[in-house]
């Protein structure tokens, strides 16, 4: 009997598979516990624990996780891309690379189809998955052709307590892989002396790049094109097939995303923008001096916001702090923000704070779930609030 806890898209998707291929399993939820469950935990051997679960819950147990089922079974060679940023980006535009270079790619993990499933498809030439730090705490074993820590800031801290484990637990994917891909612009993603086969890419080669061809922009989404070409290059993609994909790439949505200008002032969506780190790559790589209006705060998951400070000197004019820890946030920037009860009236005070030539950007360096269902919802919702107070100042 195998016993999946969690119910949410990982553990369906494990029961989903254990159905397909007949094999008997229970599906528990960790927050309703029958006394039966119970039992029925403590006499089990192994379980597949979903990642959003901490593991430090059933010390007693062999914990194993649906990206280990997946390697089992999987028929072509495994790309693995993990990150605290830019995760999404790198293993759409990687999948987009492999794609248009007359091969085929199924991307899923931690973004969109859950592991598993792609199981259901037909074979590609690869798969590309996202794998985040949660799931790789709890994944024993990973064989890949290829796999990337793109960056590494505070993030999660709320359940890795520490950054060296958090660190440690992002460095796990470059076990059992063939080619491994590192940042040379950050030193935390850097493959221990005794690793083969490594690869680094940095900023330093960004003139490789035909810049003013790009549809994303930012000093960051270089780094995260870099990375894709290293990628590529590790598994015999052609280079003028990638760069031709890599031109016609809009980026994602939520991520450093354009949604209207006005007054030349530019209104960019980066709701993705989850933690420290992800907010320090967008203000760095839309910033000149001064010129953001930032609109932060949410659920601060433990993080240390006085991080923020140096690049919130260096690119910001104001900021509008809004959110459960909007306040914490405050005492550790050293400013003298400004404060909003919701969203929207975060964005209306943005508009009269704004000049021409400034950005007005939602980048929270927080998660969302104080307000909003998730990163999604807060993203949209600025959209719809920007269009609106756009609307109204146009009559």
């Amino acid at each position: 009997m195998k016993i999946i806890i969690g119910m949410g898209k990982t553990g369906q998707s494990c029961a989903r598979y254990f159905e397909r291929n007949n094999i008997s399993y229970t599906l528990l939820d960790t927050r309703n516990l029958s006394d039966q469950d119970k039992v029925l935990l403590n006499t089990a051997k192994e379980i597949i624990l979903s990642p959003g679960i901490d593991p430090k819950l059933f010390p007693n147990h062999k914990i194993i996780s649906d990206i280990d089922i997946f390697s089992r079974e999987a028929k072509a060679p495994i790309i693995a891309i993990t990150g605290t940023n830019a995760k999404g980006t790198v293993t759409t535009l990687l999948t987009e690379m492999i794609n248009h270079s007359g091969k085929t790619a199924l991307m899923g993990g931690n973004i969109g189809i859950p592991a598993l499933d792609l199981l259901e498809q037909p074979v590609p030439d690869f798969y590309v998955l996202e794998i985040s730090s949660f799931q790789l705490e709890i994944t024993d074993y990973l064989p890949c052709i290829a796999s990337v820590i793109l960056n590494i800031s505070p993030d999660h801290l709320d359940r890795h307590k520490t950054m060296e484990n958090y660190i440690a637990a992002k460095q796990r994917i470059y076990l059992n892989s063939q080619h491994i891909i590192y940042n040379l612009d950050d030193a935390a993603t850097t493959p221990p002396p005794s690793v083969k086969n490594k690869m680094g890419f940095g900023l330093k080669d960004k003139n490789l790049l035909p810049l003013s061809e790009l549809k994303i922009k930012g000093l960051h989404n270089i780094s995260n094109a870099l990375a894709a070409l290293t990628i590529g290059k590790a598994i015999g993609l052609p280079q003028d097939k990638m760069l031709e994909a890599l031109k016609k790439f809009p980026g994602l949505e939520h991520r450093c995303e354009w949604v209207a200008t006005h007054n030349n002032i530019d209104f960019i969506n980066d709701s993705k923008g989850t933690n420290i780190g992800a907010t320090i790559a967008a203000l760095e790589g839309l910033g000149t001096k001064n010129n953001i209006i930032l609109i932060a705060g949410g659920l601060g998951k433990n993080a240390d916001f006085s991080l923020l400070k140096p690049s919130i000197d260096k690119y910001t004019r104001k900021i509008i702090l809004f959110g459960q820890d909007a306040k914490l946030i405050a005492n550790a920037i050293g400013h003298s923000p400004y404060f909003a009860d919701s969203l929207k009236s975060a964005v209306l005070q943005a508009n009269k704070l704004a000049h021409p030539g400034d950005i007005v950007l939602l980048s929270p360096a927080c998660a969302s779930f104080d307000m909003f269902k998730d990163f999604e919802d807060r993203g949209r919702q600025f959209k719809s609030f920007v269009k609106e107070c756009l609307a109204h100042e146009a009559i």
